[in-house]
């Protein structure tokens, strides 16, 4: 069982800037709690997302000399996967494919077809500098945007993933919109189909409904989750109304013993937060 911690998701759309030293003070508790990998930050552009500008100076911050968590940074090019490699203390480059055409452009200002040939830069340059690639599929669940949906769609994409050697990827459910159905499904087709590839749920979603969530994927086969604290953040480039993460304590309390979290820390983290995000 791996949580993914994302405070990257979580401070992405917050308008006020973030204090560089607040965030790697936050970080540096995160690290402390036991999280299987923390999404820490992305190189992107700062006109793009200008809360995550200072990445590279959050990243010197870090202390990562007592901690088993991993770091991802998102790249949504390969200028920013080059930039990444550049830190040996990186483990994940994850980048964001949509199966909406629109927020692929949106997100990325390329197309779905160019994003893929942009996967397999990113995959080679993650090879040659000993990094693993994520791949986030985001609108997994439903488009918002008038275009076609359906799950053949997300096999479909899944599988050119898997021709490019992709070897973990995250169904993101960028708005919302899952349901215990389409979860089951997708997850249950997709892991019986790719054994060799890691599946993770990104879920964004409300206060009634993430329970049925976590258990319609972990009862599928889903084994890695990505959350935040609270539950807080959303993604600016999906709309006008955020949707916030999967908070990581309800993940935390569904599965309870089955991985170790540091409570005593974990505390910390949760209040700690509440500096940063409100």
């Amino acid at each position: 069982m791996k949580i993914i911690e994302c405070p990257r998701d979580a401070m992405q759309g917050i308008d006020r800037f973030i204090p560089t030293k607040k965030k790697i003070e936050y970080i540096n508790q995160l690290l402390k709690v036991g999280f299987d990998t923390i999404d820490f930050g992305s190189f992107v552009s700062p006109k793009a997302i200008p809360q995550l500008r200072d990445t590279a100076i959050v990243l010197k911050g870090l202390d990562l000399s007592n901690t088993s968590s991993k770091l991802l940074a998102i790249i949504p090019n390969t200028r920013g996967a080059i930039d990444a490699c550049s830190f040996q203390e990186i483990d994940f480059l994850g980048f964001p494919l949509s199966v909406s055409e629109e927020f692929q452009m949106r997100n990325t200002n390329k197309s779905i077809s160019q994003s893929l040939y942009i996967i397999e830069e990113i995959k080679n340059l993650s090879v040659k500098n000993n990094k693993k690639l994520v791949v986030y599929l985001s609108m997994a669940f439903g488009n918002p945007y008038k275009e076609d949906y359906n799950q053949d769609i997300v096999a479909s994409l899944t599988k050119r993933l898997h021709e490019i050697e992709v070897e973990i990827i995250s169904l993101a459910d960028t708005i919302g919109v899952s349901s215990p159905n389409n979860i089951a499904s997708l997850f249950s087709c997709l892991i019986s189909e790719y054994p060799t590839i890691e599946f993770g749920s990104h879920f964004h979603t409300t206060a009634d409904t993430w329970m049925e969530k976590i258990d319609a994927a972990y009862s599928n086969g889903c084994k890695r989750f990505d959350s935040a604290l609270r539950g807080y953040g959303g993604c600016p480039m999906a709309g006008n109304h955020l949707v916030g993460n999967m908070p990581t304590e309800k993940i935390a309390a569904y599965f309870n013993k089955d991985f170790y979290l540091n409570e005593k820390e974990f505390s910390k983290a949760l209040k700690l937060s509440e500096s940063i995000f409100l």
